[in-house]
């Protein structure tokens, strides 16, 4: 039996939510439509399905943001390791001043499951639930790929990728800078578990350099709590 095709109005209206998940800056119906390449009378079509269903909310500016309903779906969503992850992330948050998340794999992505920022920081990196890019890029993207059997990894991995990836190994740590957003320096330790995704968990900042073996370190003994309260 022939396979039947996917739906085009569906393919945009999830796509439109990725867009919105990983947007750094406020979005408009024309900017929408211009990342879809479709007419802003479709995107507004979209739009208004999406926000029926209390997954998109537009402000009177006309400003577009994901919906509060986002997160109760996102919470569904390995629900045992966020449970057992968000007190170390807290923690994590509030100690460094720094915007932490855990960050799972998603087929060859990086996607940021829970996001904690830290509750007295005169400024601190948004990360939004859902928020995803490739998991060549970024600490998170190292330290997911350390988390994984390299016969795992992505065909076009680059021996300097590779290279940094081995480096986690021994380190226990991956850092970067400029790598996902511009400006913002992250650190990542690699989560390795039974039955789950790889993941990790990381932390952003921008300003000066961070002592990173210092947060590395207390990343990892974040990591090693979770995997207890796993039975791992």
């Amino acid at each position: 039996m022939a396979e039947a095709p996917a739906s085009q109005t569906l393919s945009r209206g999830i796509r439109i939510l990725e867009i919105l998940a990983a947007a750094r800056e406020p979005l408009v119906i024309a900017d929408i439509a211009r990342e879809l390449d479709v007419h802003r009378s479709i995107a507004y079509r979209l739009l208004r399905t999406l926000e029926e269903h209390g997954l998109v909310t537009r402000d009177a500016n006309g400003v577009i943001e994901l919906a509060p309903r986002m997160a109760a779906l996102a919470a569904g969503v390995a629900r045992d390791l966020q449970s057992q992850a968000l007190p170390e992330l807290t923690a994590i948050a509030n100690e460094l001043g720094m915007t932490c998340f855990l960050g799972v794999l998603d087929q060859e992505e990086a996607v940021t499951l829970a996001t904690v920022t830290p509750r007295h920081s005169i400024a601190s990196v948004a990360q939004h639930p859902g928020a995803r890019h490739s998991v060549r890029l970024g600490a998170t993207g190292k330290a997911i790929l350390a988390a994984m059997p390299e016969s795992d990894w992505p065909a076009d991995i680059s021996d300097e990728l590779r290279d940094e990836v081995h480096a986690v190994h021994r380190s226990g740590y991956a850092v970067s800078h400029d790598e996902v957003i511009p400006t913002v320096k992250a650190i990542a330790v690699p989560l390795a578990l039974r039955g789950q995704r790889p993941a990790a968990i990381s932390v952003i900042y921008v300003g000066k350099d961070a002592d990173a073996p210092a947060v590395g370190a207390r990343l990892t003994a974040s990591a090693a709590v979770i995997r207890a309260e796993m039975g791992q």
